[in-house]
């Protein structure tokens, strides 16, 4: 599976992934926009780096999660109805059982992104300086800040239209096309 994140204004980006034979799925808004490193991204080095299969982009790879399909039927309301709810169901299904990757995703998501801005020198997000990274952690969030130190300088130089794409679980981005 490819995961895309794509600059599609100033402000603003979209993470698209795309399965072999099946059309594109789209996140567009993504949340968390950053000219140095979205919130999608730090998701995608957190779960790729640290083995999460079951978090949000393992669980895009088996059909689920909040990405919605990109090819719609013209005038065709209750096919795409009936897409939508097989996608929710197998986003529920998916969820039962799993939610200690999504939980640990969240976890090192939220201190790996605080870690690389005090890092980078970026300005973290309000209430960050309170955060402490705890002593169990501090190996894997090693990791996940090199992840994000490759990956920054490459956001930062896709234009707006342009995407920065990898192919799930590498942490190496894809040549540009």
């Amino acid at each position: 599976m490819d995961v895309s994140f794509e600059r599609t204004g100033e402000r603003g980006y979209a993470t698209v992934v795309t399965l072999p034979g099946r059309a594109p799925r789209r996140m567009d808004p993504a949340p968390g926009y950053d000219e140095d490193i979205p919130h999608d991204l730090v998701h995608y080095m957190v779960e790729a780096e640290l083995g999460l299969a079951h978090a949000v982009y393992g669980r895009a790879l088996a059909g689920g999660g909040s990405f919605r399909e990109t090819v719609e039927a013209p005038g065709d309301r209750r096919r795409r109805a009936r897409a939508q709810r097989r996608l929710n169901r197998r986003e529920a299904a998916l969820r039962r059982g799993h939610h200690a990757d999504m939980a640990t995703s969240e976890h090192f998501a939220s201190i790996c992104d605080i870690a690389w801005r005090r890092r980078a020198g970026a300005r973290p997000p309000e209430g960050a300086e309170r955060r402490h990274i705890p002593e169990e952690d501090i190996a894997k969030v090693g990791r996940v800040l090199d992840r994000l130190d490759a990956a920054a300088p490459l956001w930062r130089a896709v234009p707006v239209g342009g995407s920065l794409t990898f192919t799930w679980p590498r942490t190496t981005a894809n040549p540009p096309r």
